[in-house]
């Protein structure tokens, strides 16, 4: 087997427990794989989603078995995402991948303070 496939499949195992864990979504750890990987920011972002979507599928399947599930404000928060991710992904066109590394780890850095620090 390809190593690249063997990085893309143990990659998705661990994004997929992080994500239905954390709720976080498992683009914090796609997009950083596939920029190791070579790829543009902006097909790192491209692919990072559609990775997210099918493992967001699993994920709400299995916190539906668990009555985790508020599906109200999920699609009031989805309807208001679908406007932003048309915005954001026009935007990271206008992006080199150099400045697109420093604004993604500005981000991950101050996420993690924020929840580290936070009461």
């Amino acid at each position: 087997m390809d190593l690249t496939l063997l990085t893309m499949v143990g990659g998705g195992i661990v994004v997929g427990v992080g994500a239905a864990f954390t709720g976080l979504g498992g683009g914090f750890l796609i997009v950083p794989l596939l920029l190791y990987l070579g790829f543009s920011a902006q097909k790192a972002v491209g692919t990072s989603f559609l990775a997210i979507l099918v493992i967001s599928i699993s994920a709400l399947v299995a916190h539906n078995k668990l009555a985790n599930v508020d599906y109200k404000y999920g699609l009031l928060l989805g309807l208001g995402g679908i406007i932003g991710a048309q915005v954001g992904a026009r935007l990271v066109q206008y992006v080199p991948t150099a400045s697109f590394k420093k604004i993604f780890a500005v981000v991950l850095v101050g996420l993690a303070a924020y929840l580290f620090l936070k009461k």
